[in-house]
């Protein structure tokens, strides 16, 4: 346990972020030649100079910037939204005595075993009797709160939060809000922030939906790019400068939060 990792582990990992980094180098390597060197499929391993000029006939093409704003705002709310819900209930289910604990649980656990796809023709018809449909509410409304998330906030406050933290803020006085707002939502912080990050990450790249709930002239950026190619020719070097584009705010994300976030899930971590 003492000893650092050796030149097999760094080569794993090594290997490991090269995997993970290529198709977005390929991406941006095919979005800076131009459509004929492209349209080869395999193009220098160098960099081109077109990218920028690409990458401007993308932002052209289509609503860039209004399917950034959505995709944006769809993202953030639903993130925290979700983070807000699901430790709600994952407190509720973790530290809260009720009747039909159990079995409640084990049907929000057994949702998760719907596809998705099931549920779009009454969704649709649902969100079209509501005046909804074209709207980015359509896209936002259905996923306030996750199975998943709030199974993975119950799995996390469950030993996060001592039952002796809520009776001695019971005993100071504080009702069940309040204790859930000073006790365990601070615990909760570590898990939280991974939650809000994989769940702003889905509903960025999430395509399906918003493709049936949303027009041409209101799309989330994922959608607009589909809107870069034809039935009958594809530029890729617009394509993918597009792509390229839509992955640079998720890049951001994690370099800006990245130090933070481990440093909350090494915290979470920490026992004592």
């Amino acid at each position: 346990m003492s000893r650092r990792p050796g030149f097999l582990v760094h080569g794993l990992l090594a290997a490991f972020v090269l995997g993970s980094a290529g198709p977005l180098y390929w991406s941006f390597l095919l979005g800076s030649h131009t459509k004929e060197i492209a349209a080869q499929g395999v193009p220098p391993l160098i960099p081109g100079g077109h990218f920028w000029s690409n990458a401007q006939r993308a932002i052209e093409t289509i609503p860039f910037w209004k399917a950034l704003g959505n995709s944006l705002i769809v993202s953030g709310v639903t993130a925290c939204s979700v983070v807000f819900f699901c430790t709600l209930a994952g407190y509720a289910f973790a530290k809260l005595r009720f009747r039909g604990r159990g079995p409640l649980l084990v049907f929000v656990i057994a949702t998760m075993a719907v596809p998705t796809q099931l549920g779009v023709v009454p969704l649709f018809i649902l969100m079209s009797e509501l005046g909804w449909t074209g709207s980015i509410w359509s896209v936002v409304i259905p996923w306030l709160v996750t199975a998943f998330g709030v199974f993975f906030m119950r799995q996390y406050l469950v030993d996060a939060v001592p039952y002796e933290l809520i009776e001695a803020a019971r005993m100071d006085g504080c009702s069940q809000i309040r204790t859930f707002w000073h006790v365990a939502a601070p615990a909760a912080r570590p898990a939280a922030a991974i939650l809000w990050l994989f769940t702003f990450m889905q509903v960025w790249t999430d395509f399906f939906w918003p493709l049936i709930a949303l027009p041409h002239s209101n799309p989330t950026l994922q959608v607009a790019l589909n809107q870069l190619q034809s039935g009958f020719f594809k530029d890729y070097s617009l394509v993918l400068a597009g792509t390229t584009l839509a992955t640079i705010p998720l890049l951001v994300l994690f370099v800006v939060a990245g130090r933070q976030l481990v440093a909350g899930i090494m915290q979470g971590a920490v026992k004592g």
